[in-house]
């Protein structure tokens, strides 16, 4: 077990240094931030003090250097938009977008477990072909075309919810429901297919002609090993939340750190991108390796 984490975290430490190296040097084609962060009548001589102040004076090489250094003293730099460490203000968003990600990822899991597994049990009914089609259409919608239409219809139209914002509940409602929808479909397919073959399966049939009850067939017998591949699919899903969120917490104007990471990219605060993409990645990193490890309790076969 231990050589099989040693394995993941160093296969996982590789690609969050790569990501680093080629974000750090594609936020620098974005532009100079002098000429967003100083007025247009600025002097020659003040954009130079700019960029030396936030050390973009120095060649591209170098600024490379001298980050790596910062970065293995746990220092991200200092957001120029905020004045303010990067880490912290990508801390705070992260946390927003953590809690969205939870939030969505707990009720979709519930859900498409149920709903997975009452289709898969009467396969080729009306409710199986009702989830099916539900599923298919959630898993195809595209999560900004959701997002306009939610907003078009249940907060312009109707008026039931906010546009935009986190100050009640109701605000979260759209975020989370635009959420829900695409890894529900995914998860739904997933569980139902994994499920109609451990219902086949010679000790479900036993289970039965012993006069075993519906539930604990489908929810106990049933579902407990037709878990494997639908624990790997639920762990990418929430993945993708952390890091697909961007589009639906821009849209609805949500302080995630998918909104953070684009409103710095596009002020050039190239510290907040770089910090933002991190704490992502090793978030993402993070969970890949728990999913890793749940898999290899499961089924001790992949261990080597």
């Amino acid at each position: 077990m231990t050589s099989f984490i040693q394995k993941r975290a160093l296969t996982s430490l590789i690609s969050l240094v790569g990501l680093v190296v080629l974000v750090f040097f594609l936020s620098r084609l974005t532009g100079d931030p002098a000429a967003l962060f100083l007025p247009i009548d600025a002097t020659d001589a003040m954009r130079e003090q700019f960029r030396e102040i936030h050390g973009l004076n120095d060649p591209l090489l170098v600024q490379f250097w001298h980050y790596i250094v910062d970065l293995a003293h746990l220092n991200f730099g200092e957001s120029i938009r905020k004045a303010r460490p990067a880490i912290d203000v990508v801390l705070e968003g992260f946390l927003w977008t953590f809690q969205l990600a939870v939030i969505t990822m707990v009720l979709v899991t519930g859900a498409a477990v149920v709903v997975g597994s009452l289709a898969a049990f009467k396969a080729g009914g009306f409710f199986d072909r009702f989830a099916s089609f539900v599923s298919l259409i959630g898993a195809s919608a595209p999560d900004f075309w959701i997002a306009i239409v939610g907003i078009v219809v249940f907060a312009v139209s109707l008026g039931w919810v906010p546009t935009s914002g986190t100050g009640t509940p109701l605000h979260w409602i759209l975020p989370i429901a635009v959420l829900f929808i695409r890894p529900f479909g995914l998860i739904v397919q997933v569980v139902r297919g994994s499920m109609i073959t451990a219902l086949s399966s010679a000790y479900v049939k036993t289970a039965r002609a012993k006069g075993v009850r519906t539930r604990p067939i489908i929810f106990v017998h049933a579902l407990r090993n037709a878990l494997l591949p639908v624990i790997t699919v639920i762990g990418d899903q929430a993945a993708a939340l952390l890091n697909g969120a961007v589009v639906v917490e821009t849209i609805f104007g949500f302080p995630g750190v998918g909104k953070l990471m684009i409103d710095s990219i596009l002020q050039r605060d190239f510290n907040v991108v770089l910090a933002a993409i991190m704490v992502t990645a090793l978030a993402i990193f993070i969970m890949n390796l728990l999913i890793d490890l749940a898999y290899s309790l499961l089924d001790p076969r992949i261990r080597n």
